[in-house]
């Protein structure tokens, strides 16, 4: 891929190296002049960011040759970003990846798994508001992302895994889910607290934070597509969740249940889970809350999903869910081994 690069010389004192992903979204954008907006030339980047001469930073930006709405993200993609981080791991302190806000979470939850062993920050970033617009997000959200990636205590990074920052509150990659299309608060993580918080000085959550590996950093880029959501509402006909299941080639399902885990338990339905299962088809269960876990048995309509072979999510986001699966699929070629290792903590993404 044909990549473009800029590089960005510190006026002051380098006290870091820190590289940019540029991959497109509102991040970039800027008003053309009808006013609709289009991605500027990222080499520009100083012009709308002054402050980013004056960081004592060594900054390079890598952009993605044709910048991508994030609605058309593919793991190809991801696998784009993690080779550029993999390239460039013994370069720079951290890394800084701009994404557009849409899919933010299912990327950023898919390179935590595909980075393994990694110990220097990535940390994903975008904006509500394109950084051409006056009341933009972009400056605040990029400036104290490249000051999160570049941070060291007695030079060891002060992060040691894939996160988002936006609107002064760091999450775990994960963790974390787009829940506001309207405000600049629009990322959030209902079952793990935030690991740190930008005010007059960055707070952070050392209890909190993913402890530094020792090992070298291991890509796992093998991904499996073919996955499934299953969202479940009251109603829903046996003709749908049979379409779903019966999907080509599928290999994995995330079922976005009600509440704690918990389903209909019409015989039909939990006939077609269990066909399915013993059919070879991976079913994992995910609450459609943003807060909380799936508990199978907890109540009376959840006791036969396991009993149908149902593996329970715990409390993983959706997109952790999916992206861990298709990660998992991919690179194991035993279903046991899949259906072991979903159900257990890979990088973060659920409590023990």
């Amino acid at each position: 891929m044909n990549y473009k690069i800029v590089n960005i010389d510190s006026s002051e004192n380098v006290n870091a190296s820190v590289l940019i992903i540029y991959t497109g979204g509102t991040f970039g954008m800027a008003a053309d002049e009808q006013g609709a907006l289009k991605p500027f030339n990222f080499g520009n980047v100083v012009d709308k960011v002054p402050e980013l001469k004056s960081l004592g930073l060594r900054i390079r930006v890598i952009s993605f040759p044709k910048p991508i709405d994030s609605s058309n993200v593919t793991p190809d993609d991801w696998k784009d970003i993690a080779y550029i981080i993999e390239e460039n791991y013994e370069k720079y302190d951290g890394f800084v990846v701009l994404h557009g806000t849409d899919t933010m979470a299912y990327s950023a939850s898919a390179l935590s798994f595909m980075l393994q062993g990694l110990n220097k920050p990535v940390i994903f970033t975008g904006a509500q508001i394109p950084i051409g617009s006056t009341r933009s997000d972009a400056r605040e959200n990029l400036i104290t992302a490249l000051e999160i990636a570049s941070t060291k205590i007695d030079g060891e990074p002060r992060i040691c895994e894939v996160c988002i920052y936006f609107n002064f509150v760091l999450l775990r990659a994960n963790r974390s889910q787009k829940v506001n299309s309207s405000t600049f608060s629009a990322f959030h993580s209902e079952n793990y607290p935030p690991l740190a918080e930008s005010g007059i000085i960055i707070e952070y959550n050392e209890g909190a934070l993913m402890p530094c590996h020792i090992h070298k950093l291991v890509i796992q880029n093998k991904m499996d597509t073919n996955v499934a959501i299953l969202k479940l509402f009251p109603g829903i006909d046996i003709s749908v969740v049979k379409a779903i299941l019966g999907i080509k080639n599928l290999r994995g399902v995330v079922m976005e249940t009600f509440g704690s885990g918990n389903t209909m338990t019409e015989r039909w339905f939990i006939d077609e889970l269990r066909s399915a299962i013993k059919s070879g088809l991976i079913i994992v269960n995910i609450s459609q809350c943003i807060g909380g876990t799936v508990s199978h048995g907890k109540y009376a309509t959840s006791v036969p999903l396991s009993e149908a072979g149902v593996l329970s999510g715990g409390d993983m986001t959706t997109e952790a869910a999916t992206t861990k699966l298709m990660l998992l699929l991919g690179e194991e070629k035993s279903p046991e081994k899949v259906k072991e290792k979903i159900v257990i903590p890979m990088n973060g993404e659920m409590d023990e």
